[in-house]
């Protein structure tokens, strides 16, 4: 029996990297999403964060860049939505 057969694949808890110049410090508005650099979608959070770190050094210089792991396994929702104006 395979590897594949006998052991169940690992769950894809899958990680967006991006990040951009804020507007200040003191919040996460950025100044331009037009320049937003999307850094790349992960199967799971160690290798997101590589990323992260990886982008974030390259901008170390920039106090005003900063980037974000988004966590978008946590925002998928595997029960079916209700049709709005149904009575289910």
């Amino acid at each position: 029996m395979s590897q594949s057969q006998s052991e169940p694949k690992p769950r894809q808890l899958l990680h967006l990297v991006f990040g951009g110049e804020l507007t200040s410090l003191d919040g996460i508005d950025f100044r331009n999403l037009d320049e937003l650099d999307i850094v790349g979608i992960f199967p799971n959070y160690a290798e997101a964060h590589r990323a992260w770190k990886g982008a974030a050094q390259k901008t170390v210089d920039n106090a005003q860049m900063r980037y974000f792991i988004v966590h978008m396994h946590r925002l998928f929702n595997p029960a079916p939505m209700p049709v709005p104006g149904s009575s289910a």
